[in-house]
């Protein structure tokens, strides 16, 4: 390796680190901001944010891969022409595509282990991340009771507080407790209390209310022969009842705290999407999926001859006559209530048909979309990796030509062609879903415009164009005004 190339690199690996931590630390800003209120008054411990940014992290790679390309190839180029080293890179002989060999052999490799990534680790990611973040969002919130509202989330009560106090009392509490007949019987169990408070115990397990001064409500419904009677509000019944009531200075409720805490679901209810499927995984749903269509369209007219009455014939050598042949039956000597009878059936028939046929082709619409989504997927596990090899032939040549460094003009255009890169995979993909391109134009879409525009960027830095150059194009401008005003002075002599 000559120094040449090791002053390269060692421009380009300092700045691809930096942004690379930096692109991955705004993708996973933007994840927790869309779903914090998942995350609020959710009894989350350490281990479950660390995994949950462990998983978002790598899912993040794929698409930060590309941006990290761009923007340090850019500064990698863009600081040697700032500080003329690329100058006397050229003026020793060698050429710009020759000092960017090194890293072009760097973005190949970077391509392949984007593929790889994207082929094994992205689909466990997703699976891992995704579902870790759908059991956080089913969780339930921590006991966090308001003034004056019932709290209905604890299991088997409803609570409500009048007033909170800043040292953890609470005034005026109201707690019906509801038991496996509630839905039969209704609350059967009322405490009023002046105060108390609540807490948690052995590690968030336990929930302890403890009350004071206050009265226990209980209406205990049973079948044994009572004086008094309690009527069903489910079912309307009258069933005996013995009420009692209980007074108290002081009284402890325990309850498990069990149903807050994360519960794992089973990762196997998520391994149908195409995000957590591989290469192989992805190519077998999508031919399962193509059967399916085929097969249907295949069966389509067999099965549509159930819809109409009529008997089979081998077809006759005499030809069928031109004509409308089918308004002809209606003008045979027939009565006229087997004419409307007639009229009837073939209506309905017609109508079953066209229910029929509309069922079928959304049907098949549906399993025609579902495998143009699998295979849109197979293609961007390419489509991911080789635009990091695009960014940097749009990198490397714009750097050469801008001739800036730092996190300035690289930064703007390095979003600027971000930006159309991902509107463009979003347009590609769009055609493809409504079935106005193939699969494989829609998802190549973006990568073969941007192939272009960076072979042009890169021929511009071959002749040292001054593209982007303020005084190249006050020149230019300032030809036009001066073409402008000759042809007005000879415009202004020829009518005088």
């Amino acid at each position: 390796m000559k120094k040449l190339d090791k002053l390269i690199l060692k421009s380009f690996w300092g700045p691809f680190v930096i942004t690379m931590s930096v692109v991955v630390f705004i993708f996973l800003m933007k994840i927790m901001i869309f779903y914090i209120d998942d995350f609020v008054s959710k009894d989350l411990g350490f281990m479950d944010y660390a995994q949950l940014f462990f998983y978002f992290s790598l899912i993040t790679v794929p698409t930060a891969l590309p941006l990290a390309m761009l923007l340090s190839s850019l500064m990698a180029f863009g600081n040697l022409g700032e500080f003329f080293e690329l100058t006397a890179i050229k003026s020793a002989g060698i050429s710009v595509t020759r000092a960017m060999l090194p890293l072009f052999i760097v973005a190949v490799g970077i391509s392949i282990f984007s593929f790889f990534f994207n082929d094994r680790i992205s689909p466990w990611a997703n699976l891992k991340g995704y579902s870790l973040l759908y059991d956080i969002k089913t969780a339930k919130a921590t006991l966090k009771i308001k003034e004056g509202i019932f709290y209905n989330d604890l299991p088997g009560y409803s609570i409500k507080v009048d007033k909170k106090l800043d040292n953890g009392k609470l005034i005026g509490m109201v707690i019906y407790k509801h038991d496996q007949r509630a839905y039969e019987v209704g609350n059967t169990q009322i405490i009023l209390a002046d105060s108390g408070r609540m807490y948690s115990i052995h590690n968030n397990g336990y929930l302890v209310i403890e009350l004071y001064n206050g009265t226990m409500y209980n209406d205990l419904v049973n079948n044994t022969n009572r004086n008094t009677s309690y009527v069903s509000t489910a079912t309307n019944e009258t069933r005996p009842s013995n009420f009692q009531r209980n007074s108290f200075k002081h009284y402890k409720l325990v309850e498990s705290l069990a149903s807050f805490g994360v519960k794992r679901t089973n990762e196997d209810q998520f391994k149908y999407h195409e995000f957590m499927k591989n290469i192989a995984d992805l190519s077998k749903s999508a031919d399962s999926l193509g059967g399916v269509y085929k097969q249907g369209t295949q069966n389509l007219v067999p099965n549509s001859r159930n819809y109409f009455t009529y008997q089979y014939r081998q077809p006759s050598k005499v030809p069928i006559e031109k004509g409308k042949w089918i308004d002809s039956l209606l003008q045979v000597s027939v009565k006229d209530s087997m004419k409307v009878e007639i009229v009837k059936n073939a209506h309905s028939a017609a109508t079953s048909m066209g229910s029929y046929a509309e069922s079928n082709y959304s049907y098949l619409q549906g399993q025609l979309k579902d495998a143009n989504k699998y295979k849109l997927e197979i293609h961007h596990k390419y489509t991911q990796a080789i635009s990091c090899l695009i960014m940097f032939l749009i990198g490397a040549p714009l750097g050469a030509i801008i001739k800036k460094g730092g996190f300035g003009v690289p930064v703007l255009v390095s979003i600027i062609f971000f930006i159309l890169l991902y509107v463009l995979t979003i347009q590609g993909d769009k055609f493809v879903k409504d079935g106005l391109l193939e699969v494989a134009v829609g998802a190549w879409l973006a990568n073969s415009i941007l192939l272009v525009v960076g072979l042009y960027f890169v021929d511009r830095a071959r002749s040292d164009s001054r593209l982007f150059e303020k005084d190249n194009y006050q020149m230019v401008i300032k030809k036009i005004k001066g073409k402008i005003a000759s042809r007005f002075q000879k415009t202004t002599l020829i009518q005088s």
